[in-house]
């Protein structure tokens, strides 16, 4: 492995009858283990399976109460939705190993095991002969979900497993959301590449985002797009661009320029997906008769490539996709459920934002104001990364202000003197314990210069950690700025001064001016 798994699990590993063998995948919360049966195998249940480890027993109180909600998302999908093109789920597990502290009350998914993913499946074979018929099935298991009353949110190559007779199963449940009426709630989470234009900047309400089933037919659009031709439907070169490119599609600024390698019987299928408006768009069932009517028959399971098959004879290695993919962590795209928050399509390494211009000056406006100076490059991240947490103290105005009075938004602030650098000015030595989002510290203290994208989420994970240590009663003062101010000098500092420390009040008070001028009016 070239990256630390956020939860390390030893090999040989024991846990409800299951031994661990090789690592599968890795995101910000959660990672995936390859496991084998020991004793005799109970019936129903298969000689091996993948683990997915969540440690839903260590972290912050507002960490784990937002990775709890995840799981039961995904676990409650499971109990109730059993179809055959859904990953399966045998059973859930809670790890009770008090001399491991992050093992200790982890909750584990025992799942069906994969052979790999579409995601490593397009990286070893850009458009795969067996194209159509594998989005056929990933069409049939979206239609299965939709009847049933669930929306997946989150449909995008990682999250199409492969299995070692190349028929396909949907996974990654934990932003699936059963509807009420026409709408589902999700997480305020996606990846760009795959979301409409309708719900790139869309408000976030106390129950998250409103997603209709429309959202999943967009995704499927992009999809079938990329698998055909190997190249996204709308321009650019990143997924800001991207980004951008879907807005002004939206807005009738620019239309939409399919690759002329679509095949013929493929381009009205992709082209009734991605309408500028969800009210446009074909619904589940007729786009299921499209497709099927463009593939020329039934859906079949298409022959997998030879990198990624698995060998006979050779039951504990590895899984053949870490060989398609030259060995790398791309293997993380195996979609198990993991949740990645990168601003960026396929495998991520779990940051909520990217550095590099962000273009949407309206992004967020809700909760940021748009006319106060806020850098357009860095609404997106600040916005993101207070969505994080699930505190409401820590709101993309707070961030915004404190990046303000910290480096006046200076990505490239140095302060030798201090030990002090980049745009939030943090302590490298420090910092390395706020880079992933899990909590577990990066493998190697970074270096200066320190980036946005490493800073700003950071902040807001170690607001969001103090935050509950601050004193429940006795301060005195807005407490947001008591947050502020808590993470210019402690927590601890704050309680025992019963508010703001006299050192650092001119500080506070230019914190509380800028988070009144990037407050939105009406917010509190």
């Amino acid at each position: 492995m070239t990256e630390p798994y956020a939860v390390a699990v030893p090999r040989g590993y024991r846990v409800g009858g299951w031994e661990v063998r090789a690592p599968l995948a890795t995101g910000a919360f959660g990672s995936v283990y390859a496991a084998r049966r020991t004793g005799e195998t109970p019936a129903g249940l298969p000689a091996e399976a993948a683990l997915k480890f969540l440690p839903t027993g260590t972290g912050t109180p507002r960490q784990l109460a937002h990775l709890r909600e995840l799981v039961e998302r995904e676990v409650e999908l499971h109990r109730r939705l059993k179809q055959p093109r859904l990953i399966r789920m045998y059973d859930t597990l809670t790890v009770d190993d008090p001399g491991r502290p992050g093992l200790d009350g982890a909750t584990v998914l025992v799942l069906e095991k994969a052979e790999g993913s579409l995601a490593a499946l397009l990286t070893a074979s850009p458009r795969p002969p067996g194209g159509p018929a594998l989005l056929a099935q990933v069409c049939e298991g979206l239609h299965q979900l939709h009847r049933a009353g669930w929306v997946h949110g989150d449909l995008k190559p990682a999250n199409v497993l492969l299995m070692a007779d190349g028929s396909v199963r949907l996974a990654d449940f934990n932003m699936a959301a059963e509807l009420e009426g026409t709408h589902a709630y999700t997480p305020a989470f996606s990846t760009p590449d795959y979301t409409p234009p309708e719900l790139l900047w869309t408000e976030i309400g106390e129950r998250g985002r409103r997603i209709r089933p429309s959202a999943d037919v967009w995704a499927f659009g992009v999809l079938a797009h990329l698998v055909l031709t190997g190249s996204f439907p709308l321009p650019g070169g990143t997924p800001t661009a991207r980004r951008d490119a879907a807005a002004a599609y939206a807005r009738g600024t620019d239309e939409l320029r399919l690759s002329p390698e679509l095949p013929d019987a493929w381009r009205d299928v992709v082209r009734a997906c991605l309408t500028r408006t969800h009210a446009e768009r074909v619904t589940g069932e007729e786009l299921l008769d499209r497709v099927r009517a463009a593939t020329g028959t039934a859906s079949r399971a298409p022959r997998l490539p030879r990198a990624l098959r698995r060998r006979p004879g050779r039951r504990s290695r590895r899984t053949a996709v870490a060989a398609a993919v030259a060995g790398t962590v791309a293997v993380a795209a195996l979609g198990y459920g993991i949740s990645t928050w990168a601003d960026g399509g396929g495998a991520s390494k779990g940051s909520p934002g990217s550095p590099g211009k962000d273009t949407a000056a309206s992004y967020g406006a809700a909760e940021l104001r748009t006319d106060r100076g806020v850098p357009v490059a860095y609404r997106r991240l600040i916005v993101d990364s207070a969505h994080t947490c699930l505190q409401p103290e820590v709101t993309p105005a707070l961030l915004a202000a404190m990046l303000k009075v910290e480096s006046d938004f200076d990505p490239d602030l140095s302060d030798p003197a201090k030990d002090e650098y980049g745009i939030a000015r943090w302590t490298p030595g420090v910092l390395r314990w706020w880079i992933r989002a899990d909590g577990v510290p990066a493998a190697e203290t970074p270096r200066p210069p320190l980036t946005p994208a490493q800073s700003v989420p950071a902040m807001a994970r170690y607001l969001c950690s103090i935050e509950p240590r601050l004193d429940a009663h006795g301060l005195k003062g807005d407490r947001r700025v008591l947050l502020a101010a808590a993470y210019r000098t402690s927590y601890k500092k704050v309680n025992d001064a019963g508010g703001v420390p006299p050192k650092y009040r001119d500080y506070a008070g230019r914190v509380a001016h800028w988070l009144q001028e990037y407050t939105p009016p009406g917010r509190p």
